[in-house]
């Protein structure tokens, strides 16, 4: 099941840009004063595919681990919802990041960003499509190759504190597949022990 993770996710990817599963609510409960406070968020919005360059623990453009799903979605920023396993969320991005990243919310909050393209890169330069060994030269001590408590599967991962980097085996072929970056808790944890839906 865990070799199969990275094929589900690119999967969702994939049908982001194709049909959304589920459109996200107009206002998800934010009262219009507050969206109004803040227009940073749809003001980004309008970002140029250039700008889709970096995928970082503190997350990507506008989707910022940490950040509200309702917020997000009043924003114009949430494109389609779907229901994962154990309470988790996942969402698609509009405008340049559409079909580029996955987001994953637990209890409302991003917890993490994901891609299966590139670009993105992390701030160092790793990107999907790289061999563990590339990102060994590219991290050295800060990073290590780990494997999941099936033993089934190898990951290579960065750990920030409280947050990680997170590579992910490619289906068919040697090399990073999938790159994931967020809060340990939910990335490392989802990783190591798989899921059960």
């Amino acid at each position: 099941m865990n070799r199969l993770w990275p094929t589900i996710l690119t999967g969702l990817l994939a049908l982001a840009t194709v049909a959304p599963v589920t459109a996200a609510p107009a206002s998800a409960g934010v009262p219009a004063a507050r969206a109004a406070a803040d227009p940073a968020p749809a003001a980004r919005m309008g970002a140029s595919a250039a700008e889709v360059e970096v995928l970082s623990v503190r997350g990507a453009g506008p989707y910022r681990i940490g950040a509200r799903l309702d917020r997000l979605a009043a924003a114009g920023l949430i494109d389609w919802t779907a229901a994962g396993c154990a309470g988790v969320r996942h969402a698609g991005a509009t405008g340049a990041w559409a079909g580029v990243v996955l987001l994953a919310f637990r209890d409302g909050r991003l917890v993490s960003v994901g891609t299966a393209t590139v670009p993105p890169r992390s701030p160092a330069g790793a990107s999907v499509g790289m061999s563990f060994a590339e990102l060994e030269r590219i991290y050295g001590r800060r990073g290590a190759l780990i494997r999941n408590d099936a033993g089934d599967a190898e990951a290579y991962l960065v750990r920030f504190g409280s947050r990680v980097e997170l590579f992910t085996g490619h289906p068919i072929r040697p090399g990073v597949g999938f790159y994931e970056a967020g809060a340990a808790s939910h990335v490392e944890r989802a990783f190591r022990q798989g899921t059960s839906c």
